[in-house]
């Protein structure tokens, strides 16, 4: 069974409530074990939950410890529970070490290269219609340092644009129009006007910090 939660979802104002939140999280992983299916927990941006920060206040000392203990059952040599926890951030650098180290597996995921745009390229043009000149494997090319979430909004942008172009040339008037198919000018126009999102200093920082704490 599938666990997935976030800070929003564990945190709380009343005392107490964010670490029993954390708690009963933990042991519903722990009880679907017990009954003979594996429980995976994924936590996203845990860096929310487990970051050091300058100045903290008490509930999240007590989130993050309550997140100590947990991890410490689950890890218990003891006692088989097939409980795996999977934690996503993008600043992994701001996480407590204690808590690094009791992930076993620690994994930097770089950005897309060439074959996974290409994949992503396949599932984003599902439905759409372009012409004949567009050229996947150019705008694969075009698009190194994109993240996925780049790739996304891409597609987005462009088939935006083709909608515009259909409302401002008046062909909604017609009901039987339809927007044109989208062109490689179309992606060329709006990658011309889109930078990554993820800087090379960003990149750099993520190779130290793997170099530093990797455990694949």
């Amino acid at each position: 069974m599938f666990f997935c939660a976030d800070a929003a979802s564990l945190m709380s104002k009343w005392l107490g409530e964010s670490e029993r939140n954390v708690s009963q999280l933990f042991t519903k992983a722990r009880e679907v074990s017990e009954n003979g299916q594996p429980a995976i927990v994924f936590i996203d941006e845990i860096d929310s939950l487990m970051g050091v920060r300058g100045e903290e206040v008490g509930g999240e000392v007590r989130v993050r410890n309550q997140f100590l203990k947990e991890m410490d059952g689950i890890l218990d040599k003891n006692r088989k529970f097939h409980v795996y926890l999977i934690g996503a951030t993008n600043k992994p650098w701001v996480l407590d070490e204690p808590f690094i180290r009791r992930f076993q597996k620690r994994i930097y995921v770089p950005l897309p290269d060439v074959k996974a745009r290409m994949d992503m390229f396949q599932i984003y043009s599902q439905n759409l219609k372009f012409q004949n000149n567009v050229d996947f494997a150019e705008l694969a090319r075009r698009t190194e340092g994109y993240s996925g979430g780049d790739i996304r909004d891409l597609f987005q942008s462009t088939q935006i644009k083709v909608v515009r172009d259909f409302f401002q040339r008046g062909a909604a008037n017609d009901l039987n129009a339809i927007p044109d198919p989208i062109t490689m000018e179309d992606f060329e126009t709006i990658i011309t006007g889109r930078r990554p999102s993820v800087s090379q200093n960003i990149i750099k920082r993520y190779y130290d910090w793997d170099e530093s704490f990797k455990a694949s």
